[in-house]
């Protein structure tokens, strides 16, 4: 299902934004060496009901997880890039930790994600393996306007992606959203240009840049839900989601200076 929202419907979609990138940013500030892993989940589960939002994840039961994910954020720390499980971890100096949330307010859904490293010790492979998914999610927003099509937003990403010298997975990437957090059309982080589905006002889509540092193949944790890079390798992952205008993207989840 692809939902094309009304012209009215883009100020409640810019208040679930602003909810989102909030959130994220409050919990990466309070992401410290020491910091459990389930004490940001409760953080996040009081901030979404203090927003008067509704988490997207805590009931969510798709194909490929194993049960209701029962959590309010996604914790993806050094190994691990999508769908991380909060659970009993403490964080350490120089983890690298990713951060996932998607919630739903006034009947519309965002959802961004991001990657940072944790403490005083920043590896720099880590730090421009982090760069390299913002540089490529700056990418995909700047190929996103009325016309363009989703392979032109695909190609965009991987071109930054696969330039760094990453390989590129292709079974998790960015969507569309809107009354429900996961929706056609499928944007994946690498393509064909001029392919795909045009996109056109009213469309919201979270485009997501993933990468692991030496491999393209994922493994699935005994969790169920927290993918991780098949070698134990380190990963990034950045995500916004952006609203199709007549003059071009408008990114919704975009941190307040």
């Amino acid at each position: 299902m692809i939902e094309i929202l009304d012209p009215t419907d883009l100020p409640r979609a810019r208040e679930t934004g602003a909810v989102v990138a909030g959130i994220l940013q409050a919990m990466k500030r309070r992401a410290a060496v020491g910091t459990n892993l389930l004490e940001i989940d409760r953080w996040t589960q009081a901030m979404i009901a203090e927003a008067g939002a509704t988490s997207c994840y805590v009931d969510y039961a798709p194909s490929f997880g194993r049960g209701p994910f029962g959590h309010y954020i996604c914790t993806s720390v050094n190994d691990a890039v999508l769908h991380g499980r909060p659970y009993d971890y403490t964080l350490a100096d120089g983890d690298l930790l990713s951060l996932d949330l998607a919630v739903e307010k006034g009947g519309v859904v965002a959802d961004s994600a991001i990657s940072f490293i944790v403490g005083e010790h920043q590896p720099a492979e880590d730090l421009a393996m982090i760069a390299t998914t913002e540089r490529a999610l700056r990418a995909g927003i700047a190929a996103a306007g009325p016309g363009a099509r989703i392979g032109d937003l695909s190609y965009a990403i991987g071109t930054v992606l696969s330039e760094a010298g990453y390989q590129i997975n292709t079974e998790f990437g960015g969507h569309g959203v809107g009354s429900t957090m996961h929706q056609d059309p499928h944007v994946s982080n690498t393509g064909r240009p001029g392919r795909g589905y045009t996109l056109r006002p009213g469309l919201l889509l979270a485009l997501e840049p993933w990468i692991m540092a030496d491999t393209a193949k994922l493994v699935t944790d005994d969790d169920g839900w927290t993918l991780r890079s098949a070698t134990g390798c380190r990963t990034a992952h950045s995500e916004h989601t952006i609203a199709i205008t007549p003059d071009g993207a408008e990114i919704l989840t975009l941190p307040k200076p």
